[in-house]
């Protein structure tokens, strides 16, 4: 099995488990549970299927995303009862979805012969997207769009995979290198805190 379908699957399996978690936070019921993990797990991917002209997009074509998203989706809800802290894996399976679309995306834009920066976007939507489209379907501000680190440590492990590839290291161990730097850098930026600069003063509300 080549390790970029690996990277797919274990990266869909993450994005489920992330969207599934944050459905049960806003108590859904299994119906929307499971729609919130589809989105999340395959949102990102459709949008970059459709800007790369590749339609019908792969999970029409293809339903093994499908049948990921689902046995995924029902392993999370078998453990709701043990785990207590919704959001501390919500935050841990969607940092590692982030690590491993980013590759997915950059591998996608490699192949098409794209610009290293165009790849780098590619990576960036395939592996924000989903969670974009999760978080509007919840009623959240989206992390994309707030002061968190998030889209932002993806674009540094792209930049991560082109000065790799500069180096000539093989395929395997740029993608392990570029992943881990996603998924790094997003539970650092949580960890401690974080964030983008702010533009917005805060102000304090009139008695």
């Amino acid at each position: 099995m080549e390790s970029l379908t690996v990277i797919d699957i274990v990266g869909t399996a993450a994005f489920s488990v992330a969207g599934t978690f944050a459905a049960m936070k806003k108590k859904l019921d299994i119906f929307g549970i499971f729609i919130i993990a589809f989105i999340t797990a395959l949102g990102g991917g459709t949008l970059r299927d459709i800007l790369i002209g590749e339609v019908p997009v792969k999970w029409l074509m293809d339903l093994s995303s499908g049948i990921i998203v689902l046995l995924s989706t029902i392993a999370a809800l078998l453990f709701k009862t043990v785990i207590k802290n919704y959001h501390n894996v919500l935050l841990f399976f969607d940092s590692i979805g982030l690590g491993f679309f980013t590759v997915v995306g950059i591998q996608t834009g490699l192949s098409l012969g794209f610009h290293p920066v165009s790849c780098i976007a590619l990576g960036t939507i395939t592996a924000c997207f989903g969670g974009v489209i999760r978080d509007i379907s919840l009623s959240n501000i989206p992390l994309i769009f707030a002061q968190e680190i998030y889209a932002t440590s993806c674009i540094f492990g792209g930049i991560i995979f082109f000065l790799l590839m500069k180096l000539d290291m093989t395929k395997m161990p740029i993608e392990i290198i570029c992943l881990a730097s996603v998924v790094l850098l997003r539970l650092l930026s949580v960890r401690f805190n974080w964030h983008l600069p702010k533009i917005w003063k805060t102000t304090k509300s009139p008695i």
